[in-house]
């Protein structure tokens, strides 16, 4: 699984609403956002940043939570396409350079929001252009080291790489939750694209594969930052239950879709599409909570609502486990033991998911009331 940041430029339209700006991608040609891979000492908003300068031209005040993300495979002429995820970060276009990096190399156009959405390839970005509203809360700051012309960019640069190297660590720990969150999210969409029959099975069992992948590297990052970092936000114990609950979510994702691979199922019952539904909610309620936890004493009730919500979700799955399996008995405990046998299983695996959910909130609540 690929990781990019990108920008949503955009300006008021006069009407009421926006425009977006698009450029044209390197290899087809084909509209797409200013995005590209994390770079080494930036935050995820600043990389955000930096390539809507070198691929766009473009600046301005950029928004420090993300709008949301989407999925698409990253086509080279030479390789088979990777998976990729890219985080949109708003940016308000103030200003829009005469040279760039890569002005020889794409072009750039204004749209509107709907003409926008028409160009993109990608569904998930189609519905982020037409859902976006603006940015009315929360900071809002100018990447002034980020975002700069050409000539200043390596003096700039060389300046951020200092200050990251004295500053706290803190902001980078919640990029990091963030990121978790977004692969939680991903994951349990895919799952339910499966349950749903949405998509084919091997199709989702390699996307939450990549999903479980991405997951563990934020794992990694997120236990050495906790062993080399002087300051962190929370007790280093809660950073480590905290990120090993979200990856434990991901892990039975994946041993989910292995056990429905191993057994060759291929329909599934109205309880676990009902099930895999919960989790994906339950996932999108622990990506809303993880960037309130950047001030948890101003939102601490709204985490207690969040978290209460995830538990009541996971008490829903149990039921729908119980009359589950009743069904399920029912059907085949005597005529068919074995497809009961495989049924059984999988409703202990989707089950499991919501548990692990479940520990991601107990964790997150438990950092609230030390903290709040």
């Amino acid at each position: 699984m690929i990781t990019q940041y990108g920008v949503l430029p955009y300006r008021p339209d006069g009407k009421g609403g926006f425009e977006y700006l698009l450029i044209t991608s390197k290899e087809r040609g084909r509209w797409v956002i200013p995005k590209g891979n994390p770079i080494p000492h930036l935050l995820n908003r600043e990389s955000a940043a930096r390539e809507a300068f070198e691929e766009a031209g473009i600046e301005g005040p950029i928004a420090i939570a993300p709008f949301g993300t989407y999925g698409y495979d990253k086509r080279k002429r030479s390789d088979a396409p990777a998976a990729a995820m890219v985080t949109i970060y708003p940016l308000l276009v103030t200003r829009e350079a005469a040279d760039w990096p890569e002005r020889n190399e794409r072009k750039r156009k204004w749209f509107s929001a709907a003409e926008a959405a028409e160009q993109v390839d990608e569904p998930q970005l189609k519905d982020l252009m037409l859902e976006f509203t603006g940015v009315t809360e929360g900071p809002y700051p100018r990447a002034s080291l980020v975002v700069m012309g050409v000539n200043r960019f390596s003096w700039g640069y060389r300046m951020l790489r200092f200050i990251r190297a004295i500053m706290p660590k803190e902001d980078r720990f919640f990029d990091m939750f963030e990121r978790h969150a977004q692969i939680l999210v991903a994951g349990a969409d895919a799952m339910g694209r499966m349950f749903s029959g949405e998509e084919g099975i091997a199709e989702s069992c390699r996307h939450i594969h990549a999903h479980e992948n991405a997951a563990d590297d934020v794992t990694r990052d997120v236990l050495v930052a906790v062993r080399r970092s002087f300051i962190t936000p929370f007790d280093r114990s809660a950073i480590t239950a905290l990120t090993s609950a979200m990856d434990d979510s991901l892990d039975e994702m994946w041993q989910t879709a292995k056990a429905i691979t191993l057994y060759e199922v291929d329909r599934f019952e109205p309880q676990m599409k009902e099930m895999s539904a919960l989790a994906s909610e339950a996932a999108r309620l622990v990506l809303e909570a993880v960037p309130l936890m950047r001030n948890i004493g101003r939102n601490a009730g709204r985490l207690h609502e969040i978290t209460e919500a995830i538990v009541h979700l996971e008490g829903k799955a149990d039921e729908l486990h119980d009359s589950g399996l009743k069904a399920l008995y029912r059907e085949y405990g005597v005529a068919k033991p074995m497809a009961f046998f495989v049924g059984r299983e999988v409703y202990s695996h989707v089950e499991r998911v919501l548990d692990r959910l479940e520990d991601v909130a107990d964790e997150i609540q438990g950092i609230v009331i030390d903290h709040a």
